[in-house]
């Protein structure tokens, strides 16, 4: 027979109200060990689970792979070619790549396609390597028998000993070493302005999103004014009264830069302020500034990587477009921006000129894009697969 079951007040519980039979109901004595199934599986830090999503963006991790080739290169590049980007060699201008190794089997060999009259083909003997096309000009009612022919140019120049692996530009300067440098200065003139709008977004897009009411509204509608101020047109003005050099163009960057990072910041903040241990720590008498930068920023920190990692680029292209209309960073001082300009200029007789810097600008608006992109997801728990 059963044990009887009592409920706290004393009164006896009779098996019929649960609805058991006697030979269902069985007594669970105290002397038995209860406890919960341990986990199986091993604990996994947040940034270790940050990681792991970001490493599944194959894209993403490619293209922070040719990101941190680009940095390599803009670092030791310049050097590599025992060219000095400033020197000018007018003797020998317009020269195009040549790298030993790869001219054996016809790339970088330092072939150029020139058009002469098919009457000078005789001087050209020596250095041709194959007529490309003949053709017949037509000017005033004269025609001239024309050829484009393909010669070993290093041979026409009697440098056969010389190499430039992106060959030269118009002043006989090696555009190896110019393009690596404009690449170092554009991506520090990038990041140094990332690092200031950061800075100044984060202090001003935290009190604003941290303490809201009046204050949030001053600074937004401060904000929209600055905002609201054509940026071409300023940026101009600016260059004009301080000069075209790295600093005047770091200091228009900045100058409206940094509302995009003050509105990501106040997101964020927006966002945390309410939450459960927020609340719990300003119960325990934390102080605001404790409370914003310690147990908010940190909640906060993964899309402030993201947008910066996405205003890398724009600065680099912004810097590039300002270059290329002459108001940017000024020669002999390369740039990507500088480079393309020079490169435009020569097009026509010798696009090798703009294709490595036009290259390296595109590499870098993708890879940074596809980077934020995969920051993004990893960064964001919402998204987690």
């Amino acid at each position: 027979m059963h044990d009887k079951v009592y409920l706290e007040n004393g009164e006896e519980l009779s098996l019929d109200i649960l609805n058991l039979k006697e030979d269902e109901f069985k007594r669970v004595e105290k002397k038995e060990l209860i406890k919960d199934e341990g986990f199986k599986t091993e604990s996994i830090s947040y940034s270790k689970d940050v990681l792991n999503r970001f490493v599944r963006k194959k894209v993403s991790v490619v293209a922070a792979c040719i990101i941190s080739f680009i940095i390599i290169m803009a670092i030791i590049g310049p050097y590599l070619s025992g060219y000095d980007y400033l020197k000018q060699n007018h003797a020998l201008i317009n020269m195009p790549p040549r790298i030993k190794g790869l001219e054996s089997i016809g790339l970088f060999d330092g072939s150029l396609t020139i058009k002469i009259q098919k009457a000078n083909l005789e001087k050209y003997k020596d250095f041709l390597i194959k007529i490309v096309e003949e053709y017949k000009f037509v000017s005033k009612g004269r025609t001239t028998d024309m050829l484009r022919i393909k010669i070993n140019y290093y041979k026409y120049m009697d440098a056969e000993n010389v190499y430039h692996w992106f060959g030269t530009d118009m002043l006989g300067r090696d555009i190896f070493s110019r393009v690596w440098m404009g690449t170092r200065i554009s991506l520090i003139l990038a990041v140094f302005v990332v690092i200031i709008n950061l800075s100044i977004g984060l202090i001003v897009g935290s009190i604003a999103g941290y303490y809201g009411g009046w204050i949030d509204y001053f600074i937004q509608r401060a904000m929209e004014i600055i905002n609201s101020i054509p940026t071409l047109p300023l940026t101009i003005l600016i260059i004009m009264f301080l000069g075209a050099s790295l600093s005047s163009l770091m200091f228009c960057f900045i100058l409206t830069g940094w509302i995009g990072m003050a509105y990501s910041v106040r997101i964020q903040f927006y966002r945390y302020k309410g939450m459960e241990y927020v609340l719990a720590s300003r119960t325990m008498g934390a102080k605001d500034r404790r409370i914003m930068y310690k147990y908010i920023l940190p909640n906060a920190i993964g899309t402030l990587i993201t947008v910066c990692a996405l205003t890398v680029p724009s600065v680099i292209f912004q810097e590039a477009g300002l270059s290329y209309l002459g108001l940017g960073i000024q020669a002999p001082e390369p740039s990507i921006g500088t480079l393309l300009l020079d490169g435009q200029k020569q097009l026509i007789d010798f696009p090798f000129m703009i294709i490595s810097p036009g290259i390296i600008i595109v590499l870098l608006m993708l890879s940074f894009n596809l980077l934020g992109n995969g920051l993004r997801d990893a960064f964001n728990p919402a998204l987690r697969q």
